[in-house]
């Protein structure tokens, strides 16, 4: 069989309930990289909140997150294929102003090693690792990087406004994406990045066609991605709109090691 590309979601797809990998999965992916497939994590996560995941994972292969605009191989700053989209500094500044017209709770600006907010003390997140506090964004604040997201917290009633608001304000040059869970807020990002802009730039990069392109995902942030590849794989569990693009479906959701039990039948891996 010729080398694959498999592009993994985190969060509802290689992820159990508890945020965590089941052995199994562990050991099918790492089977997979043993037969000369390439692995990529491919979430909507900052490097921040994957990093833990990517070292316990013990792959070695690339990791896309911010939904596509940062692709990279963790400690490894001489990696050819790094691939970084970043906003423009001056729209990290002009919210400073525009975030209290917008009456949200605060914001937070991540790059890929730092992370501002506009308060002292963010709320508690597994988002948000304890072990690195932000630092605290101001009019004379240098930004030791480049930003790559702006993330707008609210209440969720609000954020249909504010999202308008904000591509009233900023036009084309970005983009608005709504996050939910335990801590709803909204992501500003570059214009025309999503999970499929990582994929394509590594089936570049690796020489791997889009028909040899596997990619695994549950969430409506994993449209592009599905649509883009040669085989397109909907969780279980997945978004019905999801579903209704995908090429497949797995029989199992993540909670039941859906993942791995495809990905073995998928490649004659016996149990």
């Amino acid at each position: 069989m010729k080398p694959k590309l498999i592009a993994l979601d985190l969060d509802g797809t290689t992820l159990n309930g508890q945020s965590e990998f089941n052995p199994i999965t562990i050991q099918t992916l790492h089977r997979l990289t043993e037969l000369g497939h390439k692995i990529a994590i491919v979430t909507g996560r900052p490097y921040r909140s994957s990093k833990h995941l990517y070292e316990e994972l013990g792959l070695g292969g690339p990791l896309v997150n911010f939904n596509g605009a940062l692709c990279h191989i963790p400690n490894d700053e001489n990696w050819q294929g790094e691939f970084h989209v970043t906003l423009d500094e001056e729209i990290v500044f002009d919210m400073l102003d525009f975030h209290k017209e917008l009456e949200c709770d605060y914001f937070m600006v991540e790059g890929k090693h730092h992370l501002y907010a506009t308060i002292e003390n963010i709320p508690d997140s597994p988002y948000y690792p304890k072990d690195q506090q932000p630092i605290l964004l101001q009019k004379d604040t240098q930004l030791l990087e480049k930003p790559t997201a702006i993330t707008v917290f609210s209440s969720i009633e609000k954020q249909p406004f504010i999202k308008e608001k904000i591509k009233q304000r900023y036009g084309h040059t970005i983009d608005v994406r709504t996050w939910g869970g335990d801590m709803p807020c909204l992501e500003i990002v570059t214009y025309g990045i999503d999970k499929s802009t990582g994929i394509q730039h590594l089936s570049r990069y690796y020489g791997i066609p889009t028909e040899d392109v596997l990619a695994f995902g549950d969430e409506d942030n994993d449209l592009e991605m599905i649509e883009f590849a040669g085989h397109g794989v909907a969780m279980n569990n997945a978004i019905d709109s999801l579903k209704a693009i995908a090429d497949d479906i797995t029989p199992l959701p993540h909670d039941q090691d859906g993942l791995a039990h495809y990905l073995m039948n998928y490649f004659n891996l016996e149990a």
